[in-house]
C-alpha cells in the first residue's frame, strides 16, 4: 500500500508574465503549472490604456473577475451586441461559452484579478476573429 503525501498549500507572488491567446499579458498566478491546482486558476491582469483583447470565449470554463483599479468596457454576446462598463470594485461573471471582448477606453491602466474554472488557464480559450471588427476602438 502506498501512502499519499497530504496536499500542499502554495504561495505565489506574481512576477513573471505570459502572453495569453486573447492578446494580453498576464502575471503568473495560481494554475496547474504553478501550484498543481486541479479545478481553478487565478491571475492578475493589467490592461494598458487603449488596449483591447481579441474576441474570444472560454469553451468549457467559467470566469470571475474583480476590478481592482481603473475602468474598462466589455462587449459580450453571440455578436458582441451587449456592452458592460466596469470600474474598480465591480465583480463580473462570464459563463462558459459566452463570446466577449474587453477594452480599456480610459487614459489609465485597468487592473483586475481573474479566476477561471480552468486550471490550465488557456486550455479552453477559443479565438473568434470573425467578431473582432464588431467592437469599435
Amino acid at each position: 500500500m502506498t501512502v499519499q503525501n497530504p496536499p500542499a498549500c502554495h504561495k505565489v507572488r506574481p512576477g513573471g508574465t505570459y502572453s495569453g491567446r486573447q492578446g494580453f499579458d498576464y502575471f503568473e498566478g495560481i494554475a496547474r503549472e504553478t501550484t498543481g491546482a486541479q479545478g481553478l486558476c487565478m491571475h492578475l491582469l493589467t490592461i494598458p490604456p487603449g488596449a483591447r483583447a481579441k474576441a474570444h470565449k472560454h469553451a468549457t470554463h467559467e470566469t470571475a473577475i474583480y476590478v481592482i483599479e481603473g475602468a474598462a468596457s466589455m462587449w459580450w454576446g453571440d455578436r458582441l451586441e451587449h456592452r458592460m462598463d466596469v470600474t474598480a470594485g465591480d465583480l463580473i461573471y462570464i459563463p462558459a461559452g459566452v463570446p466577449h471582448l474587453p477594452v480599456n477606453l480610459s487614459d489609465s491602466p485597468a487592473v483586475a484579478v481573474i479566476a477561471r474554472t480552468d486550471p490550465n488557464e488557456q486550455e479552453s480559450v477559443v479565438l473568434l476573429p470573425e467578431l473582432d471588427a464588431l467592437v469599435p476602438g
